[in-house]
């Protein structure tokens, strides 16, 4: 130990969800832990420059544009001045700066000394803490029995994209834009991208939607992503670009031209590159310690969220996918468990649901059909519309569904998709049901509330019964279901 350092059980680097939950965790049992944060304020990306400011945007755009309600009324909700960029970030800040003094209350709650600055590693037992700059005070030097690398991530920033935080940014800038744009490219049709597109779509700003790849999000159940970009193309009047690379751009005054490979330009008023995460592990000297750091900043772990270094553990976007703020507050409660050996939390669950907020939103768990054909698996669906669900004709989303995969032979369910209004909330239905391995009966038995979009389940769950009676009736009585759909 450094003769001048301060001793403590735990040192957790970032006060993202991570960091918070791991720090608290570990201080609820009475252990010394001390928390370095390098920004002037807490919580980390998930609560000020990714999950929270970006959902809030969401809530905003479709409170301004009356896009939940347009139509519905004979009165026309549609924006009928001209939008102001204070308009659209004014909850935004209120929110952020909620959650700020909430991740701040919840540490100092649980009696984690927080401490301002950048920290390194000097050696697998110390980190050296460098006052932030405009700060005050010295260099600290820290000491622990256990270690929490939790710093989190950035927008990955390559080269070759002029950002300025004007015409062009990341998904960290746009939160600052200086005004309305007329006209946005967002580059990149992952979840950042897509959600910020459907964002300005939705307030009416003329939005194009950019990828190589040619499909969108093909990682989720194919039937959300169909329905997603008809929702794009249709409703909110997007220009889908997909399939097409951007070969370079050309920032001017007042818009930026964007090169496409092949021949073809796109201008727009603004740009958003969305192109994947950067883990903020460059400066922490991990690996003089022997813990390798990938190219994208991200380091491997073990099941118990250890590194190659046993008692510095790493949780959150630093160790890669799924990166989401529900599972890095999961995984470092799962390590730091293991660390101190309280015996409360063992793993992570095996079944998480993912929420994508999207306008229309999609919440999903567990298999997709993609997925399903790829290992021949045998499976069945049930499907239920919002259109046919009473609680959809009132709000007036009639573009929904809930989606349902089960095994024919005992009805387990495998996977469910939900696309429309509170897709992220009703996924949790399914997620609990097969986080107990249930089947198709829970629906089937289960009372709901009506009119609910809950209801959508059972009706799912009916349909896909009827299927597989159906197909049992064409392939002769005790066939098997196949491994698709009609």
């Amino acid at each position: 130990m450094t003769a001048d350092a301060e001793a403590y059980d735990l040192v957790v680097i970032g006060s993202g969800p991570a960091g918070e939950k791991g720090a608290a965790q570990v201080a609820y049992f009475g252990k010394r832990v001390a928390l370095v944060e390098r920004a002037e304020v807490y919580g980390g990306a998930g609560v000020n420059t990714g999950t929270l400011p970006s959902k809030t945007l969401r809530e905003t755009a479709l409170y301004l544009s009356g896009g939940r309600t347009r139509g519905l009324y004979s009165v026309d909700r549609e924006l009928h001045r001209e939008l102001r960029i204070e308009d659209l970030l004014f909850r935004l800040h209120h929110v952020v700066a909620t959650q700020q003094d909430a991740v701040h209350a919840n540490l100092e709650h649980h009696r984690v000394n927080l401490i301002p600055g950048s920290a390194r590693f000097l050696d697998a037992r110390t980190v050296e803490v460098l006052p932030a700059p405009g700060r005050s005070g010295g260099v600290r030097r820290l000491t622990a029995d256990v270690f929490l690398v939790s710093p989190g991530s950035r927008p990955h920033r390559p080269p070759d994209v002029p950002f300025d935080g004007v015409r062009v940014h990341d998904s960290d800038s746009i939160l600052s834009l200086p005004f309305m744009p007329r006209s946005i490219a967002v580059i990149g049709a992952g979840i950042i991208g897509t959600e910020y597109a459907s964002i300005f779509a939705t307030l009416g700003v003329p939005t194009t939607l950019l990828d190589g790849r040619p499909e969108l999000l093909p990682h989720i159940d194919e039937d959300m992503s169909q329905r997603l970009r008809e929702t794009f193309s249709g409703r909110l009047g997007m220009d889908l670009r997909l399939g097409v690379a951007v070969a370079g751009y050309e920032p001017a005054t007042d818009d930026v031209t964007i090169r496409l490979e092949g021949g073809g330009s796109v201008r727009a008023d603004a740009v958003l590159f969305a192109g994947g995460r950067q883990g903020n592990t460059d400066g922490l000297g991990l690996e003089a310690l022997g813990i390798e750091v990938s190219r994208r900043g991200q380091v491997a772990v073990n099941e118990h969220y250890q590194t190659a270094v046993a008692h510095i553990y790493a949780a959150g976007d630093v160790i890669g996918f799924p990166a989401l703020a529900s599972t890095s507050m999961e995984q470092a409660r799962v390590a730091m468990t293991h660390a101190f050996d309280l015996r409360y939390k063992e793993r992570v669950a095996a079944i998480l649901p993912y929420g994508i907020y999207t306008v229309p939103e999609i919440g999903m768990v567990g298999e997709t059909e993609q997925a399903l054909r790829a290992k021949g698996s045998e499976y069945e669906v049930g499907r239920s519309s919002y259109a046919g669900n009473p609680r959809g004709q009132i709000t007036g989303d009639l573009d929904g569904m809930v989606k349902l995969l089960f095994r024919p032979d005992d009805q387990r369910l495998l996977g469910a998709h939900v696309i429309g209004e509170s897709a992220t909330e009703l996924v949790h239905l399914a997620s609990g049901c097969m986080m107990l391995g249930g089947t198709l009966d829970y629906f089937i038995q289960a009372v709901f509330n009506y009119p609910t979009l809950s209801d959508a389940f059972k009706y799912a769950a009916y349909d896909g019964l009827g299927r597989m009676a159906r197909r049992k009736v064409l392939t002769g009585a005790g066939a098997g279901a196949g491994t698709g759909t009609d």
